[in-house]
């Protein structure tokens, strides 16, 4: 009897030490693979900071389009949770018909929950067989639209144009290029 009472105990913790030794030894896994990687979620998970390094989000909207945005830094804002603004920012939006828009800038202010980004400062676009240089972008999935400004350089495979600005739908690519002021007027080189 006393034998059995003892085995009992024994297997007891066994088990017990099994279990611990596979449980940390995962929840370790799971640790460094996680930190590997932070994604806009990790933001919830840190009380203490709003501040993260290496942020990375993909999502994609009800049309199928796909957008992926990477920043060295980002920091939440404390008044609107939604919003995250990012430094050292690059972004891939592959479009649902297979067409990619390449986006590089300095800063980023992105929307969590309609993936509405505006980048600003040294702005790079790659489309189609277009690049675009700008101080500023507002890019939304919703409306369709890359709205560029500030010191527009648009360059395709016949011109170069300098604008204020330059309006894209995205969905069917109509481009509108044009100046703030009336008596401005967009200028074009030809290559």
């Amino acid at each position: 009897m006393r034998e059995k009472r003892v085995l009992k105990i024994f297997l007891v913790f066994i088990s017990i030490f099994l279990i611990s030794f596979f449980y940390l030894k995962y929840t370790k896994k799971n640790e460094l693979a996680k930190n590997k990687y932070k994604t806009v979620d990790d933001f919830s998970l840190n009380q203490n900071s709003n501040v993260s390094l290496d942020v990375n989000y993909i999502s994609y909207d009800a049309k199928g389009n796909k957008y992926s945005i990477y920043a060295k830094k980002g920091e939440i804002n404390i008044s609107d949770t939604n919003i995250i603004y990012l430094t050292d920012v690059s972004a891939l939006v592959t479009l649902n018909k297979g067409d990619n828009i390449e986006i590089v800038s300095d800063f980023g202010k992105y929307n969590i929950l309609n993936y509405d980004t505006i980048f600003s400062g040294n702005v790079n676009v790659k489309y189609l067989d277009n690049r675009i240089n700008a101080e500023h972008l507002d890019f939304s999935l919703k409306r369709n639209t890359m709205i560029i400004s500030k010191d527009v350089v648009y360059n395709n495979k016949e011109n170069i144009l300098y604008a204020d600005a330059l309006e894209i739908n995205i969905k069917n690519k109509d481009t509108k290029i044009y100046m703030h002021s009336l008596g401005d007027k967009v200028k074009i080189q030809s290559k």
